[in-house]
């Protein structure tokens, strides 16, 4: 491998947090998918379809709100080519 020739590399991490209130978490997500530039006409669902989707499920919320692109962000030499999130709740009932 050359020093001038890009390496494309994958980062793997794990990171729990705490969601003390999920109604302002699944509202965030609301409120940001409604102010997406998305063209509905090309989406199976409508608007209002993916926002009550949205405001339902807690994890899909979350991982909607998840900014990948900002982990390596002040990186220099680093270029962001794709993520995919998604969130978990913790253990068999969502609890600790």
């Amino acid at each position: 491998m050359r020093d001038d020739e890009p390496v494309v590399m994958q980062v793997h991490c794990r990171v729990e947090v705490v969601v003390d209130d999920p109604g302002a978490v699944t509202a965030l997500a609301e409120r940001r998918l409604r102010q997406a530039d998305i063209d509905w006409a090309d989406e199976a669902d409508t608007l209002d379809e993916a926002a009550t989707a949205l405001r339902a499920d807690l994890p899909l919320a979350l991982a909607d709100l998840v900014d990948p692109e900002r982990l390596l962000a002040d990186v220099p030499g680093v270029r962001f080519r794709g993520a995919h999130c998604w969130a978990t709740p913790d253990g068999p009932a969502g609890g600790s």
